[in-house]
């Protein structure tokens, strides 16, 4: 079972590779989307961001809902642990940064109101629908490109700081959300 296991993780893996290596002329233009650099070279429009955290925020509720049904229906204990700390990892960590932001914006009431905008919703409902109905291994890829992508993205928009050095001023709030997606506890 063990030996079994371990060569269908390395099949996973090996596929995975070839998913992100088909996907790499779509990942070259998001590392160097307008909106990831104007986060990091400060130039972002602060409404657009506060508009982005609130969708965000929205959307983690539903992609912990969902890792937290995946993790429920895993026949493996270990994933099951994994995906729970995942969930968590969604609902405190990532979340924390949200609230915080809110906070700071003095837009608590706001973002408790918000609803998701079409775009968030198609996105949110298709996993759902994926997570809900396909079997594991679908629910498991449906939710795969988030952690990828974003741990992806945050390490480029740390390399893109790195090289801007001091030469820009970003707000705190800027560099708490590189620091959140680009450091090592996203890996």
């Amino acid at each position: 079972p063990t030996y079994t296991r371990t060569i269908i993780i390395i099949i996973i893996i090996m596929s995975a590779q070839q998913f992100w290596d088909n996907a790499a002329p779509l990942i070259k233009v998001t590392e160097k989307h307008p909106f990831l650099v104007a986060m990091v070279d400060g130039t972002i429009d602060m409404d657009c961001f506060r508009y982005y955290v609130i969708q965000d925020a929205l959307y983690l509720d539903d992609f912990a809902d969902c890792l937290n049904r995946l993790g429920r229906n895993a026949t493996c204990q270990d994933d099951a642990k994994r995906l729970f700390a995942f969930g968590e990892g969604a609902e405190q960590a990532e979340k924390s940064l949200h609230l915080g932001f809110f906070k700071e914006w003095k837009i608590d009431e706001e973002a408790k109101g918000a609803t998701q905008m079409p775009h968030t919703l198609l996105y949110t409902s298709y996993m759902k629908r994926i997570v809900a109905t396909k079997c594991h291994a679908e629910g498991l890829a449906v939710l795969l490109p988030c952690f990828w992508v974003y741990m992806h993205v945050g390490k480029c928009m740390l390399d893109l700081r790195d090289k801007l050095g001091d030469s820009v001023k970003r707000l705190p709030a800027l560099d708490a959300w590189i620091d959140m997606y680009g450091g090592d506890e996203f890996e």
